[in-house]
């Protein structure tokens, strides 16, 4: 197949977005706009992209992860202006372009294939994508010659009563031959209400000068769906997260109720996981198979080994092995990584630590900055107090030992394996190995001093 260009038009400003940031860098289902569209142009075998910049330039730029080459509109003069800043780069071209804009994330590498494909197969000057909608307001109308071929192209608010009446609609995304395309830029003007230079008006010029035309009708016209405000960037993550869960359905992941949970695109799930509903995981998250996960859950940057279950708990950049079990109300956070046949309990805080396999660490506690061995046990309540109010300091709890319920280690220090800590104790110094450690005042007990004192409850005192 010969050569094939993209270009993606990305200069404007997007202002019904309502936002400082630039209208493409907005996220859906964890990616920015633009390289949704850049994967799926890279997707239908395009030999080089140029993505064409303006408004928020570097903003812009920053966000593109892609390989491509810029292009740079420094005036927003429309469409075809935008497209014009192209002409250096592709005057020397041979072969064929796509051109679309930078806010149809829900465009598919598939569509784009076919559509190149029957462009070339046909020899064509022009293909473009068309949809026929019930309700076609705001949307370029296509107007056909009395033969029924597609002839040119009339924006909704240039467009006549009549014109007005028809139901096929532009999609904004076309294929043209190089040579047609630079012919065609170069005859453009501005003679319409806007004073724009419309791209759309390309598809007369080679019309009129004996090009072929072509125009596939899209069955599914949410591709074409392009991003102004918010309600339309909800709507098109709704589409992105569906697909995506599909996509994990028919890899053998279960998800109970789909549409109650959020997939970004870079998850990786395991076959024979169960999603419960409400979960949301993003990022880099990897699980692997036979996991349970939710319901309500929030994941994200994790990675969690086979056969694990984590139950309305959050996670944040940690790493879980297999046969473990988190929460209910579990929040691990960044840096925490925990061994193989873990039992992580319900309001238990972990924060940049390790705990060695087969540690049990059931309910009430807060571990941060921490090593634990393996086969330890904390009791409810323990608290690892890391914090002296300048630095972050680190406790080490040796294997096999057990820490009961309600004791703070005071960081830094160390408890060495085998050695149990006295519930209630406050522990500042090392404890040796095989030892028992119990740092608490003796229990004084005063006779009859809530008599003394006149605090009993629920009477009025004599005193």
């Amino acid at each position: 197949m010969e050569d094939v260009y993209a270009v993606i038009l990305a200069a404007g400003a997007g202002t019904r977005m309502k936002s400082e940031k630039a209208k493409v860098t907005h996220e859906l289902c964890g990616k920015p706009m633009i390289n949704w569209v850049i994967d799926a142009v890279k997707g239908a075998g395009v030999t080089e992209v140029i993505v064409v910049t303006g408004y928020q330039e570097e903003q812009v730029r920053s966000r593109i992860s892609e390989d491509v080459i810029f292009a740079s509109q420094k005036e927003q003069l429309g469409t075809g202006h935008a497209l014009m800043q192209t002409l250096p780069l592709l005057n020397d071209k041979k072969g064929s372009c796509l051109v679309l804009c930078g806010d149809i994330p829900l465009i598919t590498a598939q569509t784009l294939r076919h559509m190149v494909k029957d462009h070339i197969h046909n020899g064509r000057a022009m293909t473009l994508l068309t949809a026929v909608v019930e309700d076609p307001d705001g949307y370029g109308r296509i107007i056909r010659d009395s033969g029924g071929n597609a002839c040119r192209i009339v924006e909704h608010k240039d467009a006549d009563a009549e014109q007005l009446k028809i139901k096929e609609i532009n999609s904004g995304i076309y294929c043209y031959d190089i040579q047609w395309l630079v012919k065609s830029l170069k005859g453009l003007d501005n003679n319409n209400e806007q004073k724009e230079y419309y791209l759309t008006d390309t598809m007369a010029i080679i019309y009129e000068n004996g090009g072929n035309i072509g125009a596939i009708i899209l069955d599914n016209h949410e591709e074409m769906l392009g991003i102004n405000d918010r309600v339309q960037l909800a709507a098109a993550e709704r589409v992105l997260n569906r697909r995506i869960i599909e996509r994990h359905m028919k890899n053998g992941v279960t998800f109970l109720i789909p549409d109650s949970c959020i997939v970004e695109e870079s998850v990786s799930i395991g076959p024979d996981t169960v999603i419960y509903p409400g979960t949301i995981l993003k990022g880099s998250t990897s699980i692997d198979s036979n996991c349970v996960i939710g319901p309500n859950c929030m994941i994200s940057d994790t990675m969690i080994g086979k056969n694990t279950k984590v139950i309305c708990s959050i996670i944040s950049e940690s790493q879980i092995g297999e046969h473990t079990t988190v929460g209910p109300f579990a929040y691990l956070r960044p840096g925490s990584i925990v061994g193989e046949k873990v039992k992580i309990g319900d309001f238990v805080e972990i924060k940049k630590s390790i705990i060695g396999d087969e540690t049990k660490i059931s309910h009430l506690t807060y571990v941060g900055d921490a090593e634990i061995g393996k086969n330890v046990n904390l009791g409810c309540g323990v608290v690892f107090v890391n914090y002296d109010g300048k630095v972050k300091n680190k406790t080490i709890v040796g294997d096999n030992s057990f820490i009961g319920c309600n004791v703070n280690l005071i960081s830094p220090v160390e408890v060495k394996p085998n050695s149990y800590i006295a519930a209630g104790s406050t522990i500042t110094e090392e404890v040796p190995e095989y030892s028992l450690a119990i740092a608490r005042s003796r229990q004084t007990i005063i006779k009859d001093w809530v008599i003394k004192r006149g605090r009993l409850r629920g009477k009025e005192s004599d005193n």
